[in-house]
């Protein structure tokens, strides 16, 4: 198993719930999408609740950047949905998220794989569940 995975942002948002299965012993990285993600509140309509995952991101996960190399990563992906008969466009921070795992070498934890259709080739999209 790999030392570190990415995980996407419905994976952090019910990280107390998930099933990482072979990669629950793998470092967790968070993209800074992620984080943009979280300080606009997604996850809970409590802020409370939002404002302390939040600060739990920040204080136990890696953040990795988006920048230049993860931008033109991001313009690959979105072609490529965009070639696969898809929309990029309400994917884009999902696309990002999978352009910072595609620029980290990270296999990308998700509980939604069906927003990573057509990027295969580039990115190890992992699906994962609830645990029960």
């Amino acid at each position: 198993m790999p030392a570190a995975v990415l995980l996407d942002t419905s994976v952090v948002i019910d990280i107390d719930e998930v099933d990482r299965d072979a990669y629950s012993d793998s470092a967790v990285v968070v993209s800074a999408v992620t984080v943009g993600e979280l300080a606009y509140g997604l996850g809970s309509p409590d802020r409370s609740a939002r404002e302390m995952r939040l600060r739990r991101v920040l204080t136990e996960y890696e953040i990795a950047p988006f920048g230049v190399e993860e931008a033109k990563l991001y313009g690959v992906l979105a072609e490529l949905v965009r070639a696969a008969g898809r929309n990029p466009r309400p994917r884009r921070l999902d696309l990002q998220i999978a352009a910072t795992a595609a620029a980290t070498h990270l296999p990308l934890l998700t509980m939604n794989a069906d927003d990573f259709v057509g990027i295969a080739g580039l990115v190890d999209v992992v699906p994962i569940r609830r645990a029960r």
